[in-house]
């Protein structure tokens, strides 16, 4: 096996997963940086070097990306139920920071960060774009504010520090290989299942993940350091994307919609529920408002400056049905 060049954090994820399949199908050279713990299944197939390691150790960091000269980081805890956040900034604030310490103690190349649209401003004109500054985080859960945190310290590292990197906000991602499966591929995994009986409103910009793990590489090859790029798709709300994860599955669509009072009401019921127990709720108010309010998103500059464009979202949604039918 040659030496890695290239480093993917995050591997064993969903985005991270097939980021490496298609570095890998490229010809090049992979090392992946895992947890004892992680459920490597979604590359075990793959001749990969992997190297065992953690974010939140500074020593593991510098002996992973030893002779790395490029960097893709899928790290993160997208866990916006928690009540206790303190764990959200340890991996996605701190976590990221150690290992920015670590890349420009390297000096790596090119170093691209997997950011989320939820960083992107809310543009009351239309559909915004990367100029557009995140304006609600008054409304925003403490996901949406750690990570706007940890992408603007990224950014800080490129415009103070020097650091050779790329930011990707990307959108709400769909298609095979959703192993643990993420929270917006869950509720996929529930129609598709005939668990969802209802819809409700929101949704988000929909894309397949192997589209977004292409933009990642797209971002590494021409991206300008230090900006930012939205690798989105459409905005589909969740009365139409239920619909299409039905159809896939062969079962009728969710009918009964739930207005967003009694989807609060059910919220604070289930908090309620759930506390005496130490359960966490994922029903929680907080991220159901953040469905709502995330933006429509123009991936223009992706377009003009990557050369990237998103698929049909329709195939994106028919190869996760699939998967999570032989998978459930």
């Amino acid at each position: 096996m040659a030496e890695a060049s290239t480093l993917v954090m995050g591997g064993s994820g969903f985005l991270g997963s097939h980021v490496v399949s298609s570095l890998m199908e490229r010809g090049e050279a992979v090392r992946m940086l895992v947890r004892e713990s992680s459920d490597t299944s979604a590359t075990d197939h793959l001749a990969i070097e992997r190297v065992y390691g953690d974010v939140m150790d500074p020593a593991s960091l510098r002996a992973a990306l030893q002779g790395c000269r490029r960097v893709y980081y899928c790290v993160v805890d997208t866990r916006a139920w928690l009540r206790d956040p303190a764990p959200l900034y340890a991996t996605n604030v701190q976590g990221l920071t150690n290992t920015l310490e670590a890349a420009l103690a390297q000096g790596v190349d090119r170093f691209v960060y997997t950011s989320t649209y939820a960083t992107i401003g809310i543009n009351p004109d239309g559909p915004s774009t990367e100029q557009d500054a995140c304006n609600w985080l008054d409304q925003a859960p403490e996901y949406v504010r750690c990570r706007v945190a940890a992408e603007a310290l990224f950014l800080a590292y490129c415009r103070d520090r020097g650091l050779p990197g790329v930011a990707c906000c990307v959108g709400n991602t769909y298609g095979a290989g959703d192993t643990q499966p993420t929270p917006h591929g869950n509720l996929i995994k529930q129609v598709a299942l005939g668990r969802l009986p209802a819809y409700w409103d929101g949704g988000g910009p929909t894309l397949n993940i192997r589209d977004a793990a292409e933009g990642m590489i797209a971002a590494a090859e021409r991206g300008r350091v230090g900006e930012r790029y939205i690798l989105g798709g459409p905005y589909i709300d969740y009365r139409s994307l239920f619909a299409m994860a039905a159809e896939a599955a062969g079962r009728r669509p969710p009918r009964l919609r739930i207005a967003t009072p009694a989807l609060r009401w059910m919220s604070r019921c289930a908090e309620a529920a759930s506390r005496p127990l130490g359960l966490e709720n994922l029903l929680n108010a907080d991220a159901i408002a953040c469905c709502q309010r995330l933006p429509a998103v123009d991936c223009g500059k992706a377009l003009r400056e990557l050369g990237w464009r998103a698929g049909e979202p329709e195939q994106a949604i028919r190869e996760a049905v699939a998967w999570y039918l032989a998978h459930p």
